[in-house]
């Protein structure tokens, strides 16, 4: 897969559940968090686009937990990006930064609101056109 955007996280100890391992929750946390930076890396900010009435939103999530994090792991969060329609349409895979072993994956759909109503187009549009997949 041709990534467009990696970025670089550590796991934290109050992340990990009793099990010593990262609680699945948290996974969303790193996309999201990934998705943000990316936008920065536009010079686009979420909060900035919200404020002007723009959000995007998740509408559907698919999630692969493969192997496990545990505290202190450094991980690299990847992404890919492609539209379908008017969603917007996340690939996002975690990987462990000890051995390279895939540790999550995520497809993750976006669809944006202006105004609290679903846009046909949005800003977004505008923002991704260099950087989209076909």
């Amino acid at each position: 897969m041709k990534y467009i955007f990696e970025t670089i996280l550590e796991v934290r100890d109050y992340e990990c559940d009793i099990e010593g391992i990262v609680n699945n929750a948290n996974y969303l946390h790193y996309t999201e968090h990934t998705r943000h930076l990316f936008l920065k890396s536009l010079g686009v900010s979420f909060a900035e686009m919200h404020a002007r009435g723009v959000d995007a939103v998740v509408a559907r999530m698919s999630l692969q937990f493969k192997v496990p994090l545990r505290c202190d792991d450094v991980m690299r969060s990847c992404l890919a990006l492609h539209k379908e329609g008017i969603r917007y349409v996340f690939q996002q895979d975690i990987f462990r930064q000890s051995d390279n072993m895939l540790a999550f994956r995520a497809k993750v759909e976006l669809v944006c609101l202006m105004d609290g109503k679903l846009a046909l187009e949005s800003p977004y549009d505008e923002v991704f056109k260099d950087v989209i997949q076909a």
